[in-house]
């Protein structure tokens, strides 16, 4: 069964509500969702999860789905952010039309409704310093207290709201705090703020506004303003749905949206914090954002995952109403299981050792065919060139092998996919390092692969590039960046002590298939044997060709973890 036919039989407790709502006519049958990440970072593998559930409802249900950035910071927005972020969403396949909007849209209305709670007797400015509201706010046990200045008459409020949005005032001087219960057990309903003094130049609107509303009090309005029915945010926000409903009912909207939450994904090897991120890209710990290490959807990309292998996950691990901890296997195996049927296969050499095949004639170079993807037969097959001297992996070679080796020894036969049968005869070695620089061999002339007469068997078989035409390229070896499943839980240790020292590995003196220099980047490519492969997005060109190893052909943290 196709995954488009599973989505629409899902029956989670999100379906199950919209399916409610609809059936009783509530929002007069429309379903509206929106996903309105914050300008403050790139996104990750967690916000797939959100961009799958909210556009796919909307799809799912014949609904709509915008794309908001909740803008209200600028000191930690940046363009940048909010290009990578319309690119991610492109890429997963998802398109918000014409129905894209920024918080900062709404910053006129969001003021007039800001003097709209102050008239009606809801707001009201503070002027207690950071320190001293954190302490007047109490504890989750006991009552806050109020603020001395939490009875000033409405004209001083508005008169004091209107001076901060004129500038008159130094960060931190005022505040504006709705006015509900300081002894409610609910910490987010003790007179929150709602609009403070920010004197930094945003990114849309400049040096306009030297206020900006909190996201609590941007959130919801913003959702009334633009209709919709359903707004679908992470587990985190479940305190602050009182909040939510408190300001929606006591606002003019235009409508009432329903909060749902679900628990957040969370992927094991790995950190989801963008403060974490963030800290890994300053620190020169990674590359960049797109690091292929970095859980990011762009570093995905980069590495050479698939859309469709991260949409197959996040709908295979699902959500729930507590937290959870997904298993990076799982992705990996959603990968593995889309690139067996997209990639091309071709032949790689990355520790090369040279063999001469001394009764194959010096002049002679054939043509060989070999199969593009066994699992799809409509990709057909390719030439490639054999000669006298060829390239083998080191590993596949061993002077003192052990039992059960079945590759190239001395004295012993191995096959050379898509070609002949060789037999290891001598071994020259460097003088200083004692290393072996060239393998001997003789070919069996009768055995080419394809070839009724080929019907002679041997134990092994090993991979293999010509080394008259072959081209040098970079291959970077990704890993998963931390050692252990949890890396952020110890609160004793900074999350950084778990760094995978061999996350990254370079090899510069690999040797590639001709044809390889005509790929695109991000390509999806099986190096025989090695696993998965992409060119590199950013450091490939013409004159240098880097690989990135998207993923090993086997999970070789499962032995590890059973250590």
């Amino acid at each position: 069964m196709k995954n488009t036919e599973k989505k629409y039989q899902l029956n989670d407790f999100i379906r199950q509500k919209i399916r409610t709502d609809l059936k009783e006519n509530k929002n007069n049958g429309k379903v509206h969702t929106r996903f309105p990440p914050e300008p403050n970072g790139y996104l990750h593998i967690g916000h797939a999860l959100s961009i799958w559930l909210n556009f796919g409802l909307a799809e799912e249900f014949n609904g709509k789905c915008n794309l908001r950035f909740d803008d209200t910071n600028p000191e930690k927005e940046e363009v940048e952010y909010v290009d990578s972020i319309k690119e991610d969403i492109k890429w997963l396949g998802y398109n918000w039309e014409d129905r894209l909007y920024y918080a900062s849209d709404y910053f006129e209305q969001l003021y007039s409704y800001a003097v709209e709670l102050i008239k009606k007797g809801k707001a009201y400015v503070d002027s207690l310093t950071a320190d001293e509201i954190k302490k007047y706010r109490g504890t989750p046990t006991e009552p806050g207290k109020e603020s001395p200045h939490r009875n000033r008459t409405v004209e001083e409020n508005l008169n004091l709201f209107e001076k901060m949005r004129a500038g008159e005032f130094k960060d931190g001087e005022h505040i504006l705090r709705a006015k509900i219960d300081m002894s409610s057990p609910n910490m987010n309903l003790r007179d929150p703020a709602i609009y403070r003094i920010k004197k930094a130049t945003h990114h849309r609107t400049g040096d306009k506004w030297c206020i900006y509303p909190m996201y609590d009090f941007a959130h919801g309005q913003s959702d009334a303003l633009e209709g919709i029915t359903h707004s679908i945010c992470t587990l985190e926000f479940e305190n602050h749905r009182p909040l939510y409903d408190w300001l929606l009912d006591n606002l003019s909207v235009p409508c009432h949206p329903q909060q749902i939450e679900f628990a957040r994904l969370n992927l094991s090897y790995t950190v989801m914090s963008k403060r974490k991120l963030l800290t890994l890209v300053q620190n020169k710990t990674v590359s960049g954002w797109d690091d292929p290490r970095m859980p990011t959807l762009s570093g995905f990309r980069r590495r050479g995952y698939t859309s469709e292998a991260i949409k197959n996950f996040v709908e295979k691990a699902g959500f729930a109403k507590r937290e959870n901890v997904s298993d990076i296997s799982l992705l990996e195996h959603c990968l593995r299981e889309d690139l067996n049927y997209k990639a091309l296969r071709v032949m790689a050499v990355l520790n090369p050792v040279k063999i001469i095949i001394e009764n194959y004639p010096e002049n002679k170079t054939e043509e060989l065919d070999a199969i593009n993807n066994p699992e799809d037969e409509t990709m057909g097959k390719r030439k490639i060139s054999f000669s006298r001297e060829i390239f083998i992996e080191k590993e596949d070679f061993m002077e003192e092998p052990p039992k059960k080796f079945f590759r190239l020894s001395p004295g012993n036969e191995v096959r050379l996919r898509y070609a002949y049968i060789i037999k290891c005869v001598s071994v020259e070695k460097d003088k200083n390092t004692g290393d072996v620089k060239v393998i001997n061999c003789v070919y069996d002339p009768e055995t080419k692969s394809g070839m009724p007469q080929s019907s002679r068997k041997v134990k092994g078989t090993i991979h293999w590039i010509n080394a008259n035409d072959c081209v040098d390229a970079e291959v970077r070896l990704y890993d998963r960046l931390f050692t252990i499943e949890h890396p952020d839980k110890d609160k004793e240790k900074d999350f950084t002590e778990f760094l995978n020292p061999d996350s990254l590995i370079v090899l510069n003196n690999c040797k590639v298939e001709p044809s390889l220099k005509d790929s695109n980047p991000l390509d999806k490519l099986q190096f025989e044997r090695r696993g998965y492969f992409c060119i590199d997005s950013k450091d490939s060109n013409k004159d240098k060709l880097v690989f990135n190893r998207t993923i090993p052909l086997r999970d070789s943290w499962a032995k590890i973890s059973k250590q």
